[in-house]
């Protein structure tokens, strides 16, 4: 019996795998295309360094259990840009996700497969704080790494994206503070290039 569980854990390992040349639509300082894996270790490494500063009890466990879990599914699904998801690719991206999940959850089988499963569906409905937390740093990091990336790599939405972090801080008073010090870096970054008049983005900020 541990023999098969064992060889059913690496075959997730080997899913795991996947992540490491499945590229996201974000680009490094040197000007290489991010993969998932290099987005969720940063996610990771913000939580171990955010957690000792929040205002409420966070599980740390559970919180990076949720990170290093909840983009595994594009190991199967791809990664869909958020931008993307803003139009008519939404219900794709949720639809061939939970496939993966659940595929993920029938490997693994037993309850370590019902609670990397659970772990997920907590993650994707905010379901509690660390939920919460993890959501909002795995936005954060995307805004990180684009504040680093060459702004060429930019699109025209990701101009506006980048003062609409608030709905995911706004539960949490030192994360908002973390993501004012983001979008600073985000606004620098756009007055530098003067490509955009930024007033004209951040009202959208407002409308959260």
């Amino acid at each position: 019996m541990m023999r098969e569980n064992l060889i059913d854990i690496l075959k997730v390992i080997k899913l795991g795998e996947k992540l490491k040349y499945e590229l996201r639509h974000s680009w490094l300082s040197t000007g290489r295309q991010e993969s998932v894996a290099e987005h969720t270790w940063r996610v990771s490494l913000m939580a171990m360094l955010v957690e000792p500063y929040l205002d409420k009890k966070v599980d740390i466990a559970k919180l990076l259990k949720m990170i290093i879990i909840h983009d595994l599914v594009e190991a199967e699904a791809r990664d869909i840009p958020a931008f993307e998801t803003m139009n008519n690719m939404e219900k794709k991206k949720e639809r061939n996700e939970m496939r993966a999940i659940e595929n993920i959850r029938d490997t693994l089988k037993g309850n370590l497969g019902e609670d990397i499963y659970n772990l997920w569906i907590e993650f994707e409905n905010k379901q509690s704080f660390e939920a919460k937390v993890a959501n909002a740093l795995d936005k954060l990091e995307a805004q990180i790494q684009h504040n680093e990336a060459d702004i060429s790599t930019w699109i025209d939405v990701e101009y506006q994206m980048s003062f609409m972090l608030g709905k995911h801080t706004d539960f949490n008073t030192v994360l908002t503070q973390f993501k004012d010090i983001i979008e600073e870096e985000a606004e620098i970054k756009i007055k530098n290039e003067g490509i955009v008049e930024v007033e004209i983005l951040k009202p959208n900020l407002v409308k959260q």
